[in-house]
C-alpha cells in the first residue's frame, strides 16, 4: 500500500520533467541564435595563414564576391579572430556616427604592428579612452587648429617655389617629367619642418624619408610573424630581426632632432614656430601618470609624417594625372583662377584667395572620391558584444569600412567611375566628414575620422590650384596616362604619371 504514493511521486517528477524537456524545446527554437554576419568556409589554421599572406588590395576583389554573394556585411576568420567587413554606406553612418561610442575602439595590436606603435601609443591606434583624448587633442589644438596651421604659410609658400623650380628644371632637360618624387618629396619637406622646426637640407631630408618608407612599403612582409609569434620568433628569426633593425634605424635619425628640440626648451629659446615635438615634450598621459618616452615620440612623429606626406602625395597625383587625362577639366579650373586673380604678373594663388575657387574644390572632392589614398579605413573595434544589423559583432572581432566602394557608390554617383567635378557643383551642402550622412569617406567618419583633413584639403588646394597656374600639363609625346592602381602605403597609381610640363605665360 505504501508503494502506491511513491510510484505517483515518481510518475509526477517524470511527468514534470519530460513537460520541461518540451516547453524547453520549444522555446529554444522559437529563440533565434544570433551569428555573426556570414562568409566563405573557414578551414582552421589554412585560410588564417592565406587571409594573413594577403595584402588589403589582395583582398579587395575577393570582398567584392562575397559581398555579392552575402550581402553589405561579410566576415573572414582570421585565427579566432572574425575579420567583418562592411561596404554599404549606410550602414557605416550608423556604426561610425551613430553608434560612435561603441565603434570607435582599435583591435589590440598584433605582434609586428606592437612595435612600431610602441605598444599602441599614437593616435591611430591607440584604444578609445584617456590616452587616445590626450594625444588627439594635443594634435588638433597645438597644430592643427586653423591659428596654428596659417603660422606655417611662410613654409608652404617656401616648399612651392622649391618644388616649382624643381619642377621647371627636370622639365627643361627632360620632356617626360616623373612628377610623384618631386611630389613625395616637397610634402616631406614640408611636415618634416612642422615635425621638427628646422629647415633641414635636402641630405637629412632624404635620410628620414628613406627609414620612413623602407618600413612602410615593405610593412606587408612582416604580417606573417603575427601568426603565432613565439613559433616565428624562431622560424622566421632573420625577418624578425629585420624588422627591429629598421625600427632602430628610424630611432636613430629621428631621437638627435628630438633631443636638440629638449635641448633648446630647456635654454630657454624662443623659435619662430611651434614645432610638433615641441607639444609632445611636457605632454603627460593620464592612465599611466607620466611623460612620453623618447620611443613613443618617435612614434608620434612617424604618425605625423607618414599621415600627411603619403596620403597627401598620391592624392595630389592622382588628380594630376586627371587633369592631364582631361584637359577640359584643366582649362576650366585655370579659367576660374585667372577670373579670380585676374592680370597679375605674379604666378602665385595665396591660400587666402582658395576660398575663391568653388570649381578647385570640386575637383579636389572628386579626385578623393574616385582615387581615395586608402580603400580601407583602419581597422575599428567594439568595446562589447554588440548587436549590429541582426548580427553578433563580436568584441574581440575587427570592424573594417570599404572606403573605395562607397564613393563608387552607383545608387549615390551617376557613372561613379567617370571623373567630373561638376558633380559636386550641384552640391552646396556636401560635407566630406559624412555626419549626417556618409556618400564617400576617404578620412573616414565619426570619432576617428582623420583629424588631419582639414589641413590635408588645403594643402591639395593650394599646391593643385598653384601647379596648374604655373605649367600647361599634358601628356608626353608617344605617351599616355594609365590609372589603374597597385597598393603601396596607399593606394597609388601602378605607372607613376610622367607629363611634358609648359611654363604657363
Amino acid at each position: 500500500m505504501q508503494q502506491a504514493p511513491l510510484m505517483e511521486a515518481w510518475f509526477i517528477i517524470l511527468v514534470s520533467a519530460f513537460v520541461c524537456v518540451v516547453v524547453r524545446a520549444i522555446f529554444s527554437r522559437q529563440t533565434k541564435t544570433i551569428n555573426t554576419p556570414p562568409g566563405p568556409l573557414h578551414i582552421p589554421i589554412v585560410t588564417s595563414i592565406l587571409w594573413l599572406l594577403k595584402s588589403f588590395s589582395q583582398l579587395e576583389p575577393i570582398l567584392r564576391t562575397l559581398h555579392a554573394k552575402f550581402g553589405p556585411i561579410v566576415t573572414i576568420r582570421i585565427g579566432s579572430q572574425r575579420a567583418i567587413f562592411i561596404a554599404d554606406r549606410t550602414l557605416a553612418h550608423r556604426a561610425l556616427v551613430q553608434n560612435g561610442s561603441l565603434f570607435s575602439d582599435r583591435p589590440k595590436a598584433l605582434a609586428a604592428s606592437k612595435i612600431v606603435t610602441s605598444n599602441q601609443h599614437n593616435i591611430s591606434s591607440a584604444s578609445y579612452g584617456a590616452t587616445w583624448r590626450v594625444l588627439r587633442r594635443n594634435l588638433t589644438s597645438e597644430m592643427l587648429h586653423h591659428s596654428r596651421a596659417k603660422s606655417f604659410s611662410g613654409i608652404r609658400n617656401w616648399v612651392l617655389h622649391t618644388l616649382l623650380a624643381h619642377l621647371k628644371s627636370d622639365s627643361l632637360s627632360n620632356d617626360s617629367v616623373r612628377v610623384i618624387d618631386h611630389f613625395q618629396y616637397a610634402m616631406f619637406s614640408l611636415l618634416v619642418f612642422m615635425c621638427f622646426g628646422e629647415r633641414l637640407d635636402e641630405g637629412k631630408v632624404r635620410e628620414i624619408e628613406r627609414v620612413q618608407r623602407q618600413l612602410l612599403i615593405g610593412f606587408n612582409r612582416f604580417n606573417i610573424l603575427n601568426f603565432w609569434p613565439k613559433v616565428t620568433r624562431v622560424l622566421l628569426r632573420k625577418r624578425w630581426e629585420e624588422l627591429l633593425r629598421f625600427r632602430k634605424e628610424q630611432e636613430d635619425v629621428m631621437l638627435p632632432f628630438i633631443r636638440a628640440r629638449q635641448q633648446k626648451q630647456k635654454q630657454g629659446k624662443e623659435e619662430g614656430v611651434v614645432s610638433y615635438v615641441d607639444t609632445l615634450l611636457d605632454l603627460h598621459l593620464p592612465e599611466e601618470k607620466r611623460k612620453l618616452n623618447e620611443g613613443e615620440i618617435v612614434t608620434l612623429c612617424n604618425e605625423f609624417l607618414n599621415g600627411g606626406t603619403d596620403t597627401t602625395s598620391t592624392a595630389l597625383q592622382w588628380i594630376m594625372a586627371n587633369l592631364v587625362k582631361y584637359r577640359h577639366v584643366q582649362e576650366r579650373l585655370v579659367d576660374e583662377i585667372r577670373e579670380v586673380l585676374g592680370e597679375r604678373e605674379e604666378r602665385e594663388v595665396k591660400e587666402e584667395e582658395l576660398q575663391k575657387l568653388g570649381y578647385l574644390k570640386c575637383v579636389i572632392l572628386e579626385g578623393l572620391r574616385r582615387h581615395p589614398p586608402g580603400h580601407f579605413v583602419l581597422p575599428h573595434a567594439v568595446t562589447e558584444d554588440v548587436i549590429f544589423n541582426d548580427y553578433l559583432v563580436p568584441k574581440n572581432g575587427t570592424v573594417n569600412f570599404m572606403v573605395a566602394e562607397m564613393g563608387w557608390d552607383p545608387k549615390v554617383w551617376e557613372d561613379p567611375m567617370a571623373f567630373k567635378p561638376e558633380r559636386f557643383m550641384n552640391d552646396e551642402s556636401f560635407d566630406i566628414t559624412g555626419s549626417k550622412e556618409i556618400k564617400m569617406m576617404p578620412f573616414g567618419a565619426g570619432r576617428r575620422i582623420c583629424p588631419g583633413y582639414n589641413l590635408a584639403l588645403l594643402h591639395l588646394e593650394y599646391f593643385v590650384a598653384n601647379l596648374v597656374w604655373n605649367f600647361e600639363w599634358k601628356v608626353p609625346d608617344g605617351g599616355d596616362v594609365d590609372l589603374s592602381e597597385k597598393q603601396e602605403f596607399t593606394v597609388v597609381m601602378k605607372n607613376a604619371l610622367h607629363v611634358h610640363l609648359s611654363p604657363r605665360i
